[in-house]
């Protein structure tokens, strides 16, 4: 061990010697040049290419130090912008086409956010407001003048029901109220289905985003990543800078499918909790509006004397 460390310490000694007689060589001759004589014009070195051999370390030291010192020389067809838009402008059409749908799938994901956004705080603020009008109201027709003029699911409903009673008011009397119920009830489903589907109306759109957009990015960065080992092989060279451009390009168009893919699968889940609650609000209007109806019915079997006085109890 000695022995190794002992010789590993000359070569050192040695290189730095070497080293040391390269550097200072130039500065020698000038020293020992005559005054009349012109300085010799400096000789530049070859800038070594990335492709070249290093040169052995013990045969030419001096040329080790110039190839170690120097910076390769930058290929002429490297693309100099690595920056989003350089990447998407050097990339393949194919890798061009899927950057470009997918920038068109997370516009249409932001475009239904606010489109959605505004129409579910709409629906929700005039379902809130004909709920509380449907469970102060003291019988339908009451309900109906409260709600005139009024749009909405929840005030259909009062005004769909109120035009079954004065229908079916000649069976009343003869058949009973169960087959007005049973007629009621199956308007107000109705409505209530067609209120929640004209609401979710744009949301497929966003989980079709979400789940494709990753795979089409997917899709992109192995085509990009096919055509950069293409260029491999025809450039015949390992080299990092001419492999990294395309492996770049390729993993832009991950990148994009993700920014497209994860937003849209948050804008999802979020409008459907909102439909889920809307659609709630809906039930409780239909089951107050399916209330006033049954009491409606219920009246018309009191006395004309004894309804009157109990609403002139129930005015005071």
């Amino acid at each position: 061990m000695r022995r190794i460390s002992a010789s590993a310490a000359a070569i050192r000694r040695s290189f730095l010697v070497m080293a040391m007689m390269v550097l200072a060589a130039p500065a020698f001759g000038q020293q020992g040049a005559a005054p009349t004589e012109a300085p010799a014009a400096p000789v530049v070195a070859p800038t070594p290419s990335a492709d070249a051999p290093v040169p052995s370390l013990l045969e030419d030291p001096a040329a080790t130090i110039s190839h170690l010192l120097a910076a390769p020389e930058r290929t002429a067809d490297l693309p100099h912008d690595l920056s989003p838009w350089g990447m998407f402008l050097a990339a393949d059409w194919v890798v061009k086409a899927v950057m470009i749908g997918l920038v068109l799938g997370s516009l249409a994901v932001w475009t239904v956010w606010l489109a959605k956004s505004i129409e579910i705080a709409c629906a929700r603020t005039r379902a809130k407001r004909a709920v509380a009008a449907i469970a102060g109201a003291a019988c339908l027709s009451d309900a109906d003048a409260r709600l005139a003029g009024r749009g909405g699911p929840a005030a259909f409903m009062v005004r769909s029901a109120a035009d079954e009673m004065r229908r079916s008011a000649m069976a009343l009397d003869h058949a009973g109220g169960d087959g007005v119920k049973e007629r009621v009830g199956a308007r107000l489903a109705r409505i209530e289905a067609q209120a929640g589907r004209r609401l979710a109306r744009g949301t497929g759109l966003l989980a079709t985003i979400g789940s494709t957009a990753p795979f089409v990015g997917l899709f992109g960065t192995v085509w990009g990543i096919m055509n950069a080992f293409i260029g491999i092989s025809e450039a015949h060279t390992t080299n990092l800078a001419v492999v990294a451009p395309g492996i770049a390009e390729a993993l832009l168009a991950t990148a994009i499918g993700l920014v497209a893919a994860i937003p849209a699968v948050i804008v999802y889940n979020v409008f459907a909790r909102a439909v889920a609650g809307y659609a709630q609000l809906l039930a409780d209007a239909a089951s107050g509006v399916e209330q006033l109806v049954s009491l409606d019915i219920d009246l018309r079997r009191v006395p004309a004397d004894d309804r009157s006085a109990s609403t002139l109890a129930a005015a005071e």
